[in-house]
């Protein structure tokens, strides 16, 4: 059996794009393609033409100026794609009619990340000679995105998972005139370090340890490799509660962890995790957090092991955002660990507080 709850449970490092669920209550997502010319990287390596896909649910308005005052920016974690938001769990108990984020309301952009998704990534074909893209890169890639294709020159809301919570403390510095809210969710705004960072040089080691990676030209997946990081990484999102309750027995434990493990190894590529995990080496809000303007509430559950709230870090920089609110959710038999970021039933009140207050 899998996991109870798999899509709000290992949802968002390895897992998010298979737990797509067909949208029911909502106008259909429309997708699309935006190519960037000559696009440099904060390595000043470039590519001659850098693929960014999107999807949109609903339609832009205008204000009196004629600009866009409808549109939500919500971004993805790690391996993820902007599709997984339109599963039932997420995009069922926001999007609908009537629902926070109403997509007969509101413009609603959800993007492919660099090296994600159906966006440009080592496996098209580049493989290690893809540039090494961070996430400065990804922002810088989406505020294009959005102003030079989509015409957005503002966002009524910028919210993500996991590593798009990251990404929501970037934009929130980088473009601080740009939004009306922020909403970061499953993240922390200090440099990934520690038991985090480990985890990740574990899962990126553990590939490049197996000589059938063959620094990144092997014709199959690396196997053993990929094995060795897909369950170090099943490990750095689980909730042991969730676990506990959906595998009270060795059998099922042991069922569990193999079908999971078939399941994420028919679907991921060796080199495009090693790009994802790395690309949060530098990522380090903490210096400039005061330059966020617009009112933010970030929400992490007690239970979340990848920002576990013992650290005490949240608790330390959210001081340092002037309008900024921090909501650490206790552990109950309805949060799944680091899934719980896609859980809106559970967080959707605090995104109704932030609408309210913006």
């Amino acid at each position: 059996m899998l996991i109870k709850n798999a899509c709000a449970f290992l949802l968002f490092y390895i897992l998010s794009v298979q737990c797509v669920t067909a949208q029911t209550d909502f106008s259909a997502p429309i997708e699309g393609d935006y190519l960037i010319k000559d696009f440099t990287f904060k390595s000043n390596e470039q590519l001659d033409q850098l693929k960014l896909h999107y999807t949109t649910i609903g339609k832009p308005t205008k204000n009196k100026k004629g600009q866009i005052n409808n549109a939500v920016l919500i971004m993805h974690g790690t391996t993820g794609s902007g599709s997984a938001f339109l599963s039932k769990q997420f995009g069922g108990n926001l999007f609908g009619k009537g629902q926070l984020l109403d997509a007969t309301k509101y413009f609603i952009v959800l993007t492919d990340d660099i090296g994600h998704g159906k966006s440009s990534k080592p496996s098209n074909g580049l493989k290690m000679a893809f540039p090494k893209y961070n996430y400065d890169d990804m922002v810088l890639a989406n505020y294009r995105l959005l102003t030079e294709h989509l015409k957005i020159d503002h966002l009524r809301l910028v919210m993500g998972t996991s590593m798009g919570g990251m990404h929501t403390w970037v934009w929130g510095y980088t473009y601080p005139d740009f939004m009306d809210a922020l909403m970061p969710l499953a993240s922390l705004p200090a440099e990934i370090a520690g038991r985090n960072r480990i985890q990740r040089k574990m899962a990126i080691k553990l590939i490049e340890l197996d000589p059938e990676w063959k620094e990144g030209n092997y014709i199959q997946q690396p196997e053993q490799g990929m094995t060795g990081a897909i369950l170090s990484l099943m490990f750095m999102v689980s909730s042991p509660l969730q676990w506990q309750i959906t595998a009270p027995t060795r059998e099922k434990a042991e069922v569990m962890m193999e079908n999971t493990l078939a399941r994420y190894s028919s679907t991921l590529d060796a080199n495009d995790l090693i790009y994802a995990f790395d690309s949060s080496r530098d990522y380090n809000p903490q210096p400039y957090l005061s330059k966020i303007k617009a009112p933010l509430i970030a929400v992490n559950s007690a239970d979340d092991q990848v920002n576990p709230p013992e650290l005490g870090l949240m608790e330390k920089e959210i001081k340092n955002v002037k309008n900024g609110k921090y909501i650490l959710l206790p552990i109950t038999d309805k949060t799944s660990g680091h899934g719980t970021h896609s859980n809106p039933k559970i967080w959707g009140k605090y995104l109704k507080e932030l609408l309210e207050k913006s």
